[in-house]
């Protein structure tokens, strides 16, 4: 992940939730105590000590949410303030923070269905990102947009349809080095799906929003695409689909002018779904190159060719991770649960 300032003060954002419904009071919060812990490592190459020392555990931060997705990391100010973790409970449709010193703290609520009616299951945000100024850039389900939250606690829109047409719910986003957002959009926030009749897209796409604002239709062939990452010289678009019948993790090349080359598959989950609950979902790409990638009952970490060096099993359906500024810690959303492992390198 790109390290940035976060420009937005905690004083501003929990004024912006200061009329929140959400109870946090059934959220189990680690402050200052020993989590405990969850799940195993898988070892399927040796090169996986390198990321992960034998005897490390599965800490459990926080649990009592309902589907925890989108973690990203907000880096320590220089005033001082600690970094802390900021991810989503699309249910109910709100972002948690959580630090070392306070533990779990409500961010932002709502966070992605800004209506006054009932909206399915999943009306909250999901992938979350920091820009290049610090600002925190949400896919938000029901209001179907990707937005960006301002300094004065307001949100802008920076995309919401492509010719016109509403976008289905983007699920989950990525910036490279330039300021160009890549994002996905399957139909999963709709409260009727795929069949939902306030679809106005009748295909699945992978999108780019140029620094200009300009939006190009990367693919439409990916029936479900989910998770969605940069490899570290930005030659590479990493998708996840989260489809059944294809459940696969695959990389495209980025061609000069911006458009994908032919798509290699890295893996695919259909056996591991026999094992746990999920699908491929979204990943992190190390700063080596190499990929934590969640699907069933864990995060599967390959290497950019594909080969599967080993999974941290969580057990649930685990939807996402991200590294800390330093890569010392995988931060994992993992169902109703927050957890980190500790990273070696």
């Amino acid at each position: 992940m790109m390290s940035f300032s976060f420009s937005l003060t905690r004083t501003v954002a929990m004024a912006a939730v200061a009329t929140a419904v959400v109870s946090v009071g059934t959220v189990s919060r680690a402050v200052a105590q020993t989590p405990s812990t969850i799940g195993h490592v898988e070892r399927l190459d040796d090169s996986l000590n390198q990321y992960i020392a034998s005897d490390t555990k599965i800490e459990v931060l926080a649990s009592g949410f309902t589907w925890t997705e989108g973690p990203v990391w907000v880096p320590a100010k220089k005033d001082g303030e600690e970094g802390s973790l900021l991810f989503s409970d699309i249910p109910r449709n709100s972002i948690f923070c959580w630090s070392e010193s306070k533990g779990i703290e409500l961010f932002l609520q709502p966070s992605g269905y800004t209506g006054n009616t009932y909206y399915g299951l999943e009306p909250g945000s999901n992938g979350l990102m920091l820009d290049a100024k610090g600002r925190l850039v949400m896919c938000e389900h029901g209001d179907r947009r990707v937005s960006v939250l301002t300094v004065d606690g307001g949100k802008r829109t920076i995309v919401d349809n492509y010719q016109g047409k509403r976008l289905n719910s983007p699920n989950d986003l990525v910036f490279d080095q330039a300021g160009n957002l890549y994002f996905t959009d399957p139909p999963y926030g709709l409260p009727e799906r795929a069949e939902d009749k306030r679809r106005e897209l009748d295909f699945c796409g992978v999108y780019r929003v140029a620094k200009s604002g300009e939006v190009t239709l990367l693919t439409d062939s990916i029936a479900r695409p989910n998770g969605i990452g940069l490899s570290p010289d930005e030659k590479t678009l990493y998708v996840a689909q989260s489809d059944p019948q294809e459940p696969i993790w695959m990389a495209y090349p980025l061609k000069s002018d911006g458009t994908l080359g032919q798509r290699r598959v890295l893996g695919n989950a259909s056996e591991a779904m026999k094992e746990f609950p999920g699908l491929p979902d979204g990943m992190a790409v190390h700063s080596d190159g190499t990929l934590f990638a969640s699907g069933p009952g864990g995060i599967y970490v390959m290497n950019p060719d594909g080969k599967r060096l080993g999974r941290i099993i969580t057990g649930g359906r685990t939807s996402n991770c991200t590294f800390d500024s330093d890569e010392k810690w995988l931060y994992m959303t993992a169902d109703d649960k927050l957890c980190r492992i500790r990273i070696a390198r």
